[in-house]
């Protein structure tokens, strides 16, 4: 069954376009957005990343804005799951939008990612 969606379609579209034109406006990855935007563009794409694959074997965290289980596989229920996703929202926006490669992120350090489900290269762009 896929996760019970928060955000509208419409919301989230347009916060990501935010993100999106913040980006072209500054030339630079430091321009500033309001963060509720922000924080509504990062979950978002966490439901949708969870909706397009649905599971509970790996969890990706974007810390402080939201965290989403996705791809089917083992069910993780107690502790530290095995398989673990972890950026900042500004990485995972730029994955989740195709405006840097899955293993471009890994090899920069701004995306972590350990366990042997954690390769979400297949799934992202997603936007």
């Amino acid at each position: 069954m896929p996760p019970r969606r928060r955000i509208g379609a419409d919301e989230g579209r347009a916060a990501i376009a935010a993100w999106l034109a913040s980006r072209a406006a500054a030339g630079a990855e430091t321009a500033p957005l309001a963060r509720p935007q922000l924080a509504t563009a990062v979950r978002y794409t966490l439901e949708e990343l969870a909706t397009r694959a649905p599971g509970n074997s790996v969890e990706v965290r974007v810390p402080p804005f939201g965290v989403a289980q996705c791809v089917e596989g083992p069910r993780h229920t107690r502790g530290t799951p095995p398989n673990v996703v972890e950026s900042d929202a500004e990485t995972w926006l730029a994955l989740a939008t195709g405006r840097v490669a899955w293993s471009e992120a890994l090899a920069s350090g701004k995306l972590n990612a350990s366990g042997t489900r954690t390769d979400l290269s297949e799934l992202l762009p997603l936007a």
